[in-house]
């Protein structure tokens, strides 16, 4: 029996709100991920499941499953089951394309989802929704299909086999056998049930209330999670089951997925679901460890990113000087006031800020665990941190900047095209 029993948005609305718009705790406090987990009816995944991922690929786990960034899911057992009896499934992802630059916090799905299509050997899809960002952000269509392109260039820059990724906007896309299966997913949810599960009020306008349909259709078994959604993919494979790795937020969409998938005769998507990124700032009692999409790790922080502020985030466009800027000037520290009471007491790494960021980019975690043991002990200084984290931000930032300046519109093309992907198994 699935535990997909929660309509309500947000974990108790009164403390704090957990939604596809909007993420933030009570007061300016931590995210209660484990209340997370209890009011949507997902499960820990725990490190079992993470042992079998390493056996069944050959491979060492994503440091993001290591230290706990992907710390959810919903019947991610059952894909891995049908996997080893030698089923495959596919991936779905997705962006919406609300700004030029992208932040670290951005990549983070993309990062995961990379690993997962390497290490399985599996198809994607990704999704911009530049449809939604139109009606959201107050975006002109226009506007909303040239940074939809504009991400689409990012996304590719993270190393994705054009043999086995399919992009798509959805002003490009939708229609056919696509919109036949978000109109069926549409009339199974009534307005009081959408207004549940999303929070929408008389004063949202109706074209909020007709995005939800279009994304969830995407991640039924039959439209990400629907196979029968992209024919020039999937001819004859209705039964392939898909995966979403998505951040939690994302979870209402897919609930209202999976509760009406076996209604209209689908299987259930599978979701891996990751905390909140931090931003670079933060109040001292905003944190308590990000146990992951961020250990970052099981319990959070106050909200996610903001992309509207610059100095929140390091962008995949600030140079190495801005990043140096924004991390000794913006990046929170848990040292304390004076180097003899570091020394003394040492730092709180609950709520550094550095150390947090480290824990999602530093790939080596023997050093990570030296650098915690060292400053949470006082023998190591914030600076020293700080110092260390501009070394890996600065080398990764340069890395993409170099990778997406090699994207060229031809290759979006490529990637966008609707063609099957005959080796998409191999």
């Amino acid at each position: 029996m699935d535990v997909d029993k929660k309509d309500s948005i947000a974990s108790d609305s009164s403390e704090q709100v957990v939604n596809p718009w909007e993420v933030a705790a009570k007061d300016g406090g931590k995210i209660d991920y484990d209340k997370l987990i209890d009011q949507f009816g997902c499960q820990r995944l725990d490190d079992s499941l993470i042992d079998r991922v390493q056996r069944l690929t050959s491979r060492q786990p994503h440091v993001f499953l290591r230290r706990g960034v992907f710390f959810a899911h919903r019947d991610f057992n059952e894909v891995l089951d049908a996997y080893e009896r030698g089923d495959k499934f596919y991936l779905y992802t997705g962006r919406g394309p609300s700004s030029e630059a992208l932040h670290l916090g951005h990549l983070i799905p993309f990062m995961f989802t990379k690993y997962l299509q390497e290490a399985f050997k599996v198809p994607l899809v990704i999704q911009l929704t530049d449809d939604e960002k139109c009606m959201w952000k107050n975006l002109s269509v226009e506007e909303s299909q040239r940074l939809a392109r504009e991400n689409a260039k990012d996304i590719i820059a993270c190393g994705f086999d054009v043999t086995k990724t399919f992009i798509f906007s959805d002003f490009d896309y939708v229609g056919g056998a696509f919109y036949k299966n978000m109109v069926k997913v549409a009339k199974c949810v009534t307005l009081n049930k959408a207004m549940g599960i999303f929070g929408f009020s008389g004063e949202d306008h109706i074209g909020k209330l007709s995005f939800p349909p279009v994304q969830a259709c995407l991640s039924v078994p039959a439209v990400p999670s629907f196979p029968s959604s992209f024919p020039h993919l999937f001819p004859g494979k209705d039964k392939l089951r898909c995966l979403i790795p998505c951040a939690i937020d994302q979870d209402p969409y897919f609930r209202m997925t999976r509760d009406v998938a076996p209604r209209l005769g689908y299987s259930k998507p599978a979701l891996i679901e990751s905390s909140f990124f931090p931003a670079l700032q933060a109040s001292l009692h905003a944190f308590k460890l990000l146990s992951i999409l961020f250990i970052l790790f099981s319990q959070g922080e106050n909200g996610k990113m903001s992309a509207s502020d610059p100095n929140s985030a390091i962008y995949v466009t600030d140079t190495a000087k801005e990043i140096k800027n924004k991390i000794n000037r913006y990046a929170f520290s848990g040292g304390q006031d004076s180097i003899e009471k570091h020394r003394e007491i040492g730092a709180n790494l609950e709520v550094d800020i550095p150390v947090k960021y480290l824990s999602f980019f530093l790939d080596d975690d023997t050093e990570l665990e030296h650098i915690k043991k060292e400053y949470g002990e006082g023998r190591m200084l914030t600076g020293e941190v700080k110092k260390r984290l501009t070394e890996v931000l600065t080398e990764m930032v340069e890395r993409h900047r170099m990778a997406r300046a090699a994207v060229t519109d031809e290759m979006v093309d490529a990637f966008m095209a609707v063609r099957p992907l005959p080796s998409m198994f191999e």
